[in-house]
């Protein structure tokens, strides 16, 4: 007995057309992943050429400044770890804040004129109230300057005048402060610099012209009569701006005043 066989097959009448059958199509065997191959940085610079072309460390300084704006501080270091700093700061490597300078290395102290430091203000006297106390405040710019030379030419100082609740006043000089040069010196170029820089420095802090009790300070006296010596319309600026009395107001007053309650 023969196999059967499809209708199709061995059938010459049938004129519909077998398709082939592809066999499916196998996907490509997985791969591993490939892991990235790190860049790796171009030595820009070793260390014996620095040593030969660089032997101090003002030189390597200068030079590690020129090529990346960086400051170092590199002398007193130990030979091998200031060319190994310089060396990974011009390869583009992080190095340790410790040895991060301040200052152009092209400039020496020696040829540069020295200042003198800024004077300490003195304290506020204890007296003073809290500024949280201050009823009114002003500021002029028209105070003549303490300085003898600068008063002389008519400069002025910042001062505020403040007065507190209690009835006290007192004043602030701000400034302005000003390098002034003292004395000549001839450096090793040849020219002709000053020897120190000195501060005009007209500050006071905070100080007392007029008591709780209504006396006045040496200075405070001198103050006054100079402000009201400032006319304004029928009065002066000691009267209109300084000592002034305000009706404090907060805001529930301001809400309700009206209100007996409130001091």
């Amino acid at each position: 007995m023969n196999k059967s066989t499809p209708a199709t097959e061995g059938n010459i009448w049938d004129e519909t057309e077998v398709q082939p059958v592809e066999p499916p199509k196998k996907s490509p065997p997985k791969t591993k992943l490939e892991k990235p191959v790190p860049e790796v940085k171009p030595v820009l610079f070793d260390l014996e050429g620095l040593m030969t072309d660089f032997p101090t460390a003002t030189e390597l300084e200068r030079f590690v400044f020129d090529q990346t704006d960086v400051i170092l501080n590199l002398k007193g270091r130990a030979n091998k770890l200031k060319y190994q700093v310089a060396m990974d700061v011009l390869n583009g490597e992080p190095v340790d804040p410790a040895f991060i300078g301040a200052g152009n290395p092209y400039l020496e102290k020696a040829d540069m004129v020295p200042e003198e430091p800024m004077k300490t203000l003195p304290p506020r006297d204890t007296e003073i109230p809290p500024l949280s106390e201050v009823q009114n405040q002003f500021f002029t710019a028209f105070v003549p300057h303490s300085d003898p030379e600068y008063h002389a030419q008519g400069r002025k100082m910042h001062v505020t005048f403040r007065k507190y609740r209690t009835g006290m006043i007192t004043y602030d000089v701000h400034g302005p402060i000003e390098p002034k040069p003292f004395g000549e010196k001839i450096d090793k170029f040849g020219r002709i610099r000053p020897e120190i820089i000195k501060w005009v420095d007209p500050r006071t802090g905070e100080q007392i012209v007029q008591r709780e009790d209504g006396s006045f300070t040496p200075v405070g006296r001198r103050l006054k009569a100079m402000m009201q010596t400032m006319k304004y319309n029928d009065t002066n600026q000691w009267l209109r701006y300084i000592d002034r009395d305000f009706i404090s107001l907060n805001i529930r007053a301001a809400q309700n005043p009206w209100d007996l309650s409130e001091g």
